[in-house]
């Protein structure tokens, strides 16, 4: 891949560079809850503005339908901008259109524009190569060269991510690269003991990096919701918690092709509705009464997840042991999380919620060796699958 300071060392002065950013943040009405990936993005933005180069930001944001949506605008992240970049951040109220136009066209040298919501174009998402293809020479014409610094997004063949990196001279940012190196340090020879830890809901959201890991590592430390589907297929009871039941001879399969390698809670914290208000209780996983749901990982769990860490060298997190959102169901993923800070080795949050959990419940960011920005483009990667994103950085 060519990357960003091949670019700058090319010179960039003058010249329009369009940038494919991840700005896909959470908002609660116009207010950012999570600038994350806004602040991921700035040491690409910065190195391009200050060499003097016309910068046209462009991103998606939620799940519009090809329509603008005002739920979904790019308006308050145009203003965190200007904010963290301590300059004038010009946006764009359309993708493609006459507001775009004279957007760019009015830029000077160092100089940033950001573009609304590029799904609010239908041509941006389009399984249509032509249209996908129309809209992406229409992006392209804003720009004299590519700069891909989007991760989280390289898992989707989009006009803005596969389509304009085959009309423009294509480059990888910063985010990408240390993305694409932390990825292969953990898919070829990792530094042993290697535990993965994961969680979230479901496990067929999980199987295939299940597959593709299982082989490779020591430990899988298994929490979340979709532990529930795991100690069923052992013929424990789950009450009423989140159960995949078709899934339940695949998990039973995979525990006996593990071993001891796939370690379950022991214990859970479980309640009689899905309310931060509910009663609770912790109950031995094998033990959860009819009509309580489990909603975080126990005590006990947490203290065997952190001695199985302890004598981790690598690690990789991948989704939270409960609902953290809710304060009586957050214990769990802070007590991973906090044990994950204290391995002696290399560890990577696998972004998505699991990167959400560590700022939202105020955990150091730093103490992590790396915080992905890409969820569902970092399990890809993980399972072996070919990237687009990545595929057009390459050609």
């Amino acid at each position: 891949m060519r990357t960003l300071d091949d670019l700058l060392a090319e010179g960039v002065s003058g010249r329009r560079v369009l940038v494919r950013a991840d700005l896909n943040v959470p908002l609660e009405g116009d207010k950012i809850t999570d600038d994350g990936r806004i602040r991921a993005v700035l040491p690409t933005l910065d190195k391009l503005r200050t060499a003097g180069a016309r910068v046209v930001v462009c991103s998606h944001l939620g799940r519009p339908k090809g329509a603008p949506e005002p739920k979904y605008s790019l308006a308050p992240v145009a203003a965190r901008l200007r904010e963290l970049l301590s300059a004038e951040v010009a946006f764009a109220t359309d993708t493609v259109g006459e507001s775009a136009a004279s957007t760019v066209a009015g830029l000077a040298d160092g100089g940033l524009a950001l573009l609304e919501n590029l799904r609010f174009n239908p041509g941006e998402t389009s399984k249509d190569a032509g249209e996908r293809e129309s809209f992406a020479r229409q992006l392209a014409g804003f720009a004299d060269a590519y700069v891909d610094d989007a991760f989280g997004a390289v898992h989707r063949k989009h006009a803005s991510v596969y389509d304009v990196a085959r009309l423009l001279p294509h480059y990888a940012g910063g985010l990408v690269l240390r993305e694409v190196e932390v990825l292969r340090r953990l898919t070829g020879d990792p530094e042993r003991p290697y535990v993965v830890v994961l969680g979230g809901s479901k496990v067929s959201d999980k199987l295939a990096v299940i597959e593709a890991l299982l082989p490779k590592v020591d430990t899988l430390l298994v929490g979340g919701g979709m532990c529930f589907t795991f100690l069923k297929a052992l013929g424990y009871p789950v009450g009423a918690s989140l159960l995949e039941q078709d899934m339940v001879d695949t998990c039973r399969e995979l525990l006996t092709r593990a071993g001891n390698r796939i370690v379950l809670p022991t214990d859970v914290v479980v309640a009689d509705r899905f309310a931060a208000d509910a009663a609770t209780e912790t109950a031995a996983s094998t033990e959860i009464r009819e009509g309580w749901l489990g909603l975080d990982i126990g005590p006990s769990t947490v203290a065997a997840f952190a001695k199985a860490l302890s004598g981790a060298r690598t690690v990789f997190w991948n989704g939270p042991m409960g609902v953290f959102e809710m304060a009586p169901f957050a214990a769990g993923t802070r007590g991973v999380a906090e044990a994950i800070t204290k391995v002696n080795g290399f560890t990577v949050v696998g972004g998505g919620d699991s990167a959400a959990a560590v700022r939202a419940l105020g955990l150091d960011e730093s103490a992590f060796g790396h915080i992905s920005t890409g969820g569902g483009a970092s399990l890809e990667y993980l399972e072996g699958k070919t990237l687009p994103g990545l595929a057009a950085l390459e050609s």
